[in-house]
């Protein structure tokens, strides 16, 4: 039986998900790896079919009606993001190729500004995208990399934020929500305390989109990033949110065609925002897929999503306070939709392994996150991530599986 919030009728909300009706070697699908990759609905499937099938054709540049169709389709999926999280300007919307892409055009910028007694704050649970990303913006301009601790809960330590945040800090990048141990991070504190201290800031908002509403205005960072296919849209597109005012003088990602304003054989001219970090044909199909998954995210209670997420992680939490042999990873005061843990005497990867062949499906690892997993002296974690076409009752058919996993491998 399917346990909810009255306003959300998961089994309507599944029905909407062709492949969670998968099985696998006979068993039913249980997806529980949802801080990789969400599953898609089909609105938002047949948004991406009706564009290759309607209006397929290149943006901005055509003189055709297909054109002028697709660039229409284009442009108001950049209105659905910008109002989706509340952005002051449509034209702050850069599309990108996902998370990484995005911090790495905010990187390749601040790394021709950095200078070598400046300093960029990370934290220890950043995701490799936030963190070598930014190791290597250090390594090329000689600024120094600072890293904000955790506590062994997986909390990260304020204190420890705030001593390290100084005049020469020149940017904060942290996560919204870690992906590995699921910490929700107060971005909002964080962010106003680096920014009086003159620093710029960006959210890594990969694990934080899909859990609640985003008010880019209200957390006051200068860009929040984010990927589609952990929202229910696509893989291969993903968001650049900046404030105009740090955006319109970026220094440009990529060159090519879409950006310029004006080329000569000897120079060239950049166009404004938000052509400018838009090199190239861009993933039309893509940001459609994205805007009908925001308009298929917003169509539900989100205040009930949120409080569904936290029950299906508070009945993992209990079932897995009274497993023998189960140490939980994480374990924050603060956190939403990640269970990762080990079980005594088994590898992770042999738990994944095992779930597998039982129709569970987990990630297993480091999660790139191998930094973290050395600082809490772990090899890696077997990670179960929720979503809100989850239930209680597939949070019961893991712990069941991992008692036969834990049979088996004793």
């Amino acid at each position: 039986m399917m346990r909810s919030p009255d306003s959300l009728n998961l089994e309507a909300i599944r029905a909407q998900f062709p492949i969670l009706h998968r099985q696998i070697d006979g068993k039913p699908l249980v997806y529980l790896d949802n801080a990789a990759t969400t599953q898609k609905p089909v609105a938002v499937i047949q948004a991406i079919t009706d564009f290759y099938t309607q209006c397929n054709a290149n943006v901005h540049r055509g003189a055709h009606q297909l054109a002028d169709e697709a660039t229409r389709r284009f442009e108001q999926a950049r209105d659905t993001v910008a109002s989706f999280i509340h952005a002051a300007n449509r034209n702050e919307v850069i599309w990108t190729s996902g998370t990484t892409e995005a911090i790495n055009i905010v990187a390749h910028g601040m790394a021709q500004r950095l200078q070598p007694r400046d300093e960029v704050l990370v934290t220890e649970m950043e995701h490799h995208a936030n963190l070598v990303t930014w190791q290597q913006a250090c390594l090329r301009s000689g600024a120094s990399l600072k890293i904000v601790p955790i506590d062994d809960n997986g909390a990260l330590n304020t204190e420890a934020f705030s001593r390290l945040l100084t005049e020469r800090t020149r940017m904060v990048a942290l996560p919204h929500v870690s992906n590995a141990l699921g910490t929700i991070n107060p971005i909002k504190a964080l962010t106003a305390e680096a920014k009086a201290k003159g620093a710029l800031v960006l959210i890594d908002g990969a694990q934080g989109i899909a859990h609640g509403a985003v008010d880019v205005i209200d957390i006051g960072a200068d860009f929040y990033v984010f990927s589609g296919h952990k929202l229910f849209g696509p893989t291969g597109v993903g968001v650049l949110w900046g404030k105009a005012e740090v955006l319109h003088n970026w220094p440009v990602w990529q060159t090519g065609g879409e950006m310029i304003a004006e080329v000569s054989y000897q120079t060239a001219t950049w166009g404004e925002l938000p052509n400018r970090l838009e090199a190239g044909t861009p993933n039309i199909a893509g940001a459609i897929g994205l805007a009908a998954a925001i308009d298929w995210f917003q169509q539900l209670d989100i205040k009930a999503v949120q409080a569904h997420e936290r029950a299906l992680l508070a009945h993992a939490t209990k079932l897995g306070q009274a497993f023998a042999g189960l140490q939980m990873v994480g374990t924050a005061p603060d956190k939403i939709g990640v269970f990762s843990f080990l079980l005594q005497g088994c590898h992770p990867a042999d738990i994944g392994f095992i779930l597998d062949r039982q129709g569970i499906a987990i990630r297993t690892g480091s999660h790139c996150a191998q930094p973290l997993m050395q600082r809490l002296g772990l090899p890696g974690t077997a990670r179960a991530s929720f979503s809100v076409y989850n239930t209680l009752d597939e949070v019961d058919a893991l712990f069941l599986a991992l008692h036969k996993t834990q049979q088996m491998l004793a």
